[in-house]
């Protein structure tokens, strides 16, 4: 048989060489087609500073998930790759590999160290690329970006430029934090405050011309070197008489003055506070206010420069040390009061940042925010505000842009977008898109934040800064971002801002914000705890789809998702599950043509052939396929999941497939072409659904399909199809299944095998239907003799059971203890009076009346007559069995 399937999944066979065939074949570009609806997504650019990890997986697949949705609904899709080059992190690395052969980066000079970059960066794209063809997503490769291609290069450019010239870049003087490791500014949010233990060492400074001494306490010791004043409170008695004196620096024996400010709190410690402009953000704004000197006293790799006396060369923490011990022989040192308090660490390096005066680029944020903020707040429909899933991560990014500080933009480093300034030995500073004309002008060594240039990704790959640029018109602004809600602040709130004053909109309609990948204890996975797990290695256990399903079905948006391997278990084997229906249909079904599908599927839409079962099982494939695609434009793919699952495994699987044995084990061969048909558009339609999340094993199942041709890629996408819906049919199989699963549960109490034929009575007003289904019950449930009726006498010593639309009587005398049956009935009767209450309650809500849909508020009423007959019933009987 050509179109055989295995006897069992296989991922690496069925993974092999997939990828390349659809890269030959040209599916992930777009269609090209004017009249479709264009929709796009730009990929979050991965550093190139190694393998990917778990969380890039997750966060592909699920915007591999929506593009492949919706180029099979028909859209015009662009899914654009590229990576970023990541400043700092990959500097590091590099440098760090250098120095594995005891060569500095100094050694090689900025041109050859760059070559190492450039060769590193190629060595770790094509790593990620591969991985990429591994986790099976669809971008068009044709237009992949680098943050430092030519063109988004020259967007950078323009951007600085414009901003510079409108004031909104500037180059001064300010505290900034510095990594003493990586020697380079870092902005606010590249700063990560950890707890750590420290201590409050109590020092005294002497009031010159007396024996006077005033305390003050401090974290960081060391930094006295650079005080250039004390401050009290000008309302704190304590010191008024001590205000317009000095104080004498121990050890280095500087004169400072004693100066009033409001930032000495009278409450607080001694109430005498040290200041170091240029080692403190608050002590700055205090050294502003009174014009005090600013004294930097550490070189940029946090040793202590030449202000710092006798300590020049010291490591910061070296110098900490030594300054304590010597305060204490001077009698100076009074006390030292352990602390746990929050210190800043370099998100990159992971080193103590330092405060540090420094001369550096900034972005003036006070405009940029407001605009953005005030596009953000219009809600009057006309305006393209950017919708975020969930609402909630809308209102984090408002609230960050309402705290914005000026951002510091230069960084000290060679790779990454040189500034675009020069200078001259006159002093005059040159700033534009390209270098001044002339001879004797030097560029600015330092570059850019790499977040400068990711926030121009989502129109900078798309052509601009030219506004005629096709895929710029087409496909600009993006539709969906997908990204992790921990690059809100660093990364979606500069797409935004600059992508408003650059192109006048919104640079993307949507953004999905997911969150982090746990281990199964719910820890952040890190190199430091050991818990890191590769995709790669998963995706070799168990196959990409199976990851790829259980990273779509893990959590809801927005919320963490903890890896486990007992889940990847249950993925793959349902992916197996499918497997082997696909294999059992094909078995049964190879020879049925595209034109007997079609004319089965009339036929039983007009109920001129087929059967019940068979309307039920596409009344249930049309629900599934309206639910999926809800739940998929709300980005809640874990519903989505779910809802297929169920429909997969329960309806189709275990129920539909085993139904349809009845006519494939008969002799009406009409009647079997008719199921054969319905088998195979079902699991047509199953795997069109299940492709956006598992592309692999969908793809091979697909092709061995025998009406089908081309791509699943391209192929189209489940709809509502309302001549298929049958409400009566799917009634009708409800009330079928729910028999069947009671006559075992009932069978399975009192120990009564299904191979052994026992009586069975029911009592109902759809007699006739179940009298039409009663091959079913009988090939099910194994009566010795069947009574079907509207009305008919219930024996007294039988095991019941209530059903909506009818009641199952058992007579098993002689298995049955009439009070053990009584006690079962009390327990269900109070199961259905919770039902009851719950609904009751809901109804009762008249908010839940108002405001829920028509047919939500029908669906409940209908729950509460359906649990009030099946009460009422429940509790019939137990009086007749108390009776008898």
């Amino acid at each position: 048989m050509t179109n055989e399937l295995t006897p069992k999944f296989n991922p690496t066979e069925v993974e092999a060489g997939r990828y390349e065939k659809w890269l030959e074949a040209d599916v992930f570009k777009p269609s090209g087609n004017p009249d479709a609806e264009p929709y796009s997504i730009v990929i979050p650019p991965p550093n190139v500073t190694g393998k990917l990890h778990l969380g890039h997986a997750w966060d592909t697949t699920l915007q591999d998930i929506i593009i492949r949705q919706k180029r099979m609904q028909g859209f015009d899709t662009l899914w654009l790759p590229g990576m970023d080059h990541a400043g700092i992190a990959t500097q590091a690395k590099v440098a760090a590999r250098l120095a594995e052969d005891g060569i500095l980066p100094q050694d090689l000079g900025r041109e050859k160290f760059l070559d190492k970059v450039w060769e590193w960066k190629d060595e770790y794209a094509t790593t990620i690329k591969e991985q990429w063809g591994k986790m099976g997503i669809s971008v068009d490769y044709s237009r992949e970006r680098f943050t430092l291609d030519e063109g988004l290069s020259q967007a950078v450019r323009k951007v600085f430029v414009q901003l510079y010239n409108k004031g909104w870049i500037y180059r001064g003087e300010k505290l900034i934090n510095w990594d003493p490791k990586a020697m380079t500014a870092l902005s606010d949010i590249e700063v990560i405050h950890k707890e750590i233990d420290g201590a409050f060492y109590h020092i005294t400074y002497q009031i010159e011309g007396s024996d006077e001494f005033v305390e003050i306490a401090t974290t960081r010791p060391e930094t006295f070197l650079g005080d250039t004043a004390v401050i009290v409170n000008e309302k704190d008695e304590r010191y008024k008489h001590l205000v317009g004196k000095n104080v004498i620096l121990p050890i280095i024996n500087r004169v400072i003055p004693i100066l009033t400010d409001d930032h000495a709190d009278m409450e607080k410690g001694t109430g005498v506070v040290k200041i170091t402009p240029a080692h403190d953000p608050n002590d700055f704004e205090v050294a502003m206010r009174h014009d005090l000197p600013m004294i930097n006293m550490m070189n940029n790799d946090g040793t202590i420069n030449e202000n710092g006396g006798k300590y020049e060369g010291l490591d910061r923490f070296e110098a900490r040390k030594q300054i304590v011990a010597d305060l204490k022989e001077l009698g100076q040192l009074v006390d030292i009061k352990p602390v746990r308090h929050e210190v800043g660490h370099s998100e990159r390096t992971g080193v103590v940042v330092e405060p540090r005066l420094s001369t550096q680029w900034f972005v003036k944020m006070d405009e940029l925010a407001k605009n953005a903020i005030a596009h953000q707040r219009k809600k009057d429909g006309t305006d393209d505000v950017v919708a975020f899933y969930p609402p909630r991560f809308g209102d984090a990014y408002l609230q960050w842009m309402e705290n914005v500080h000026d951002w510091v933009i230069s960084r000290q480093l060679w790779w990454g977008h040189q500034i675009p300034a020069w200078y001259n030995e006159a002093g005059e500073m040159y700033v534009g898109e390209e270098a001044p004309e002339g001879e004797g002008w030097t560029q600015d060594v330092d570059v850019l934040d790499t977040w400068f240039s990711s926030a121009l990704w989502p129109f900078s790959t798309m052509g601009w800064p030219d506004e005629n640029a096709e895929d710029f018109k087409r496909y600009y602004p993006t539709s969906t971002l997908v990204t992790g809600y921990d690059i809100i602040p660093f990364w979606v709130s500069r797409m935004i801002f600059q992508g408003l004053e650059f192109t006048g909109k919104s640079p993307f309609k949507r953004a999905l914000i997911h969150g982090l990948i746990r281990d199964e204890e719910g820890r952040k996975m890190s190199k430091s705890l050991g818990n890191g797990i590769d995709p790669m290695d998963v995706i070799e256990k168990y196959g990409t789809d199976a990851l790829r399903w259980f990273l779509s079905n893990g959590s809801a948006p927005g919320q963490d998702v903890r890896f486990s391997y007992d889940k990847m278990d249950a993925a793959w084997n349902f992916i197996n599950k499918i497997w082997n229906v696909s294999r059992y249909i094909l078995m049964n079904a190879e020879d049925v043509s595209a034109d007997a599908v079609s004319s089965a599927l009339t036929k039983v839409a007009n109920k001129t052939a087929g059967n019940v079962t068979d309307r039920w099982i596409l009344t249930r494939l049309n629900d599934t396929a309206r639910r999926v695609t809800e739940q998929m434009d709300k980005f809640e793919f874990g519903v989505a999941g779910h809802i297929l699952y169920n429909f997969i495994w329960d309806e189709f699987a275990n129920w539909y497939l085993e139904l349809t044995k009845e006519v494939m084990f008969g002799e009406d061969e009409a009647e079997k072409d008719i199921t054969r048909a319905v088998l195979l558009h079902v699991l047509d339609q199953v795997l069109r659904l299940l492709h956006p999340i598992m592309p692999f094993f969908t793809e091979e199942i697909f092709e061995k399909l025998p009406n089908t041709s081309g791509s699943i890629v391209v192929a189209e996408y489940p709809k509502v199809r309302p001549e298929f819906n049958d409400d009566k049919a799917s009634e009708g199989v409800a009330m079928l299944i729910e028999l069947i699963t009671a006559v075992r549960n009932i069978r399975a109490e009192v120990n009564t095998p299904l191979s052994k034929a026992v009586p069975m009575l029911i009592k109902s007003e759809h007699a006739d239907f179940f009298n039409a289904v009663s091959p079913y019950i009988s090939r099910f449930t194994n009566p010795s003799e069947l009574t079907i009726a509207k009305d008919l006498a219930v024996p007294e010593q039988a095991m019941s059971a209530v059903i909506t639309g009818a009641e199952l009587y058992l007579p098993l005398a002689g298995l049955i203890n009439i009070e053990e049956e009584i006690a079962r009935l009390e327990k269900e009767l109070a199961k259905w009076q919770k039902e009851l209450d719950l609904v009751n309650k809901k109804l009762g809500n008249e908010r839940f009346v108002a405001n829920a849909k028509a047919e939500v508020v029908q669906k409940e009423k209908d729950k509460l007559a359906d649990y009030q007959e099946k009460f009422d019933t429940v509790k019939a009987r137990i009086a007749e069995l108390k009776e008898n």
